[in-house]
């Protein structure tokens, strides 16, 4: 009698866990680095904003629309993948002054909460990491849509717009003539996996 109860029980777990893992990946993407975008501007001697931009963003989006406290989102850049349309300059902010790329090469978002704000907008909560600090921020992001691609992919897409110091993460190097508030425009296209 045991044993067929426990045998009973073994079958119902199993089932519950053939059921649940296509809920986890429905609700799983893969960024698309070439249709995501990482875009700063920071404000030079006073005068004007210096733009540029990360190339090749990847990560992991976990996006559960009817239970949006459940998704999450992780965001990855190599620092080396900056790109301000000027070689020199690049150079320079991959150095040991500014992203130090030798010893801190990867620059990254995890998310610790994501909260419904209204039909398209979230909150979320997450830690921050390079130059080897990590800061929690909390942003507000757009959720942009789904969509179908011509190679049968299933995509959605997100957009936030905020602002950072890089003091609070220790670059410090040319504050004044360089401001210290950086504005981030981040694009995220993810298909589903």
């Amino acid at each position: 009698m045991k044993t067929q109860l426990f045998k009973t029980m073994l079958a119902m777990m199993s089932l519950m866990f053939l059921l649940a893992v296509p809920v986890m990946a429905e609700n799983a993407y893969e960024i698309d680095p070439s249709h995501s975008s990482i875009l700063f501007s920071i404000k030079h001697f006073g005068a004007g904003h210096v733009y540029g931009r990360f190339n090749n963003p990847t990560g992991k989006l976990s996006f559960d629309e009817k239970n949006p406290e459940k998704s999450s989102v992780v965001i990855e850049v190599k620092a080396s993948d900056i790109d301000t349309a000027n070689q020199k300059r690049d150079d320079h902010l991959k150095s040991a002054e500014f992203f130090n790329i030798e010893k801190f090469p990867v620059i990254s978002f995890k998310s610790n909460s994501v909260k419904k704000q209204s039909r398209q907008e979230y909150q979320i909560k997450g830690d921050l990491t390079f130059l080897g600090k990590t800061r929690t921020i909390t942003v507000q992001a757009q959720h942009i849509g789904f969509g179908k691609d011509p190679w049968g992919g299933y995509r959605t897409g997100f957009e936030s717009k905020f602002t950072i110091k890089r003091s609070d993460f220790g670059m410090d190097f040319m504050q004044g003539p360089l401001g210290d508030d950086v504005q981030l425009i981040i694009s995220i296209e993810a298909v589903k996996k």
